[in-house]
């Protein structure tokens, strides 16, 4: 008896996942080496506007994934896996999605509200507007400094978070419930031609 043909997700939904996973990676490792490791400051600057460039195009690349998301449905998890992984794993992705949005925005306000008032220039090429009503502030510092703070915490939450979904995909594909190759470019082909 063969196996029933893995149901992937489609092109577009694999790109998007894999190029914002690496964003959000690099985001990662440039927003701890900005805060922790000891560098120049101007060495720090430049590192603060590749990662407000990188979170720019997360943010925008977030609106696409969730706009195809809602009008693509996405391959049913495996009948095998319990009832409560699977509302586990339904949870994780809706997490994972706020992070994409929270995370970027709360950055772009904090910068917004910065009385340093420091410009964004995408990947040194393009200027990104700060945000309206929080540029126009009169007290600034406090409000900048709640921003900074749920981005700093929002980070490790997303960290936190990242590393089990990465754990719960690797152990569900040594399982072999449910393959890596659902969000693989080729992973799948091989398996889905037996």
């Amino acid at each position: 008896m063969s196996k029933p043909p893995i149901q992937r997700y489609d092109v577009v939904a694999v790109v998007l996942h894999w190029t914002m996973a690496l964003g959000i990676i690099v985001l990662i490792g440039v927003g701890l080496a900005m805060k922790h490791a000891d560098l120049p400051k101007m060495r720090v600057f430049q590192l603060f506007q590749l990662h407000k460039s990188i979170g720019v195009v997360i943010l925008l690349l977030a609106v696409v994934r969730l706009a195809w998301r809602l009008t693509h449905r996405a391959p049913p998890l495996p009948e095998t896996m319990p009832a409560l992984e699977r509302t586990a794993a339904h949870a994780g992705h809706v997490l994972l999605y706020l992070f994409m949005f929270a995370l970027p925005l709360s950055g772009w306000a904090f910068v917004s509200a910065s009385p340093l008032n420091i410009p964004t220039v995408l990947f040194g090429l393009l200027s990104w507007p700060h945000i309206p009503f929080l540029a126009e502030l009169t007290d600034k510092a406090p409000v900048a400094a709640a921003f900074k703070l749920a981005h700093d915490y929002g980070a490790f939450a997303l960290i936190a978070v990242l590393a089990i979904h990465i754990g719960a995909a690797l152990r569900h594909a040594f399982k072999g419930d449910a393959p890596l190759s659902r969000m693989s470019l080729s992973g799948g082909r091989k398996e889905n031609a037996k």
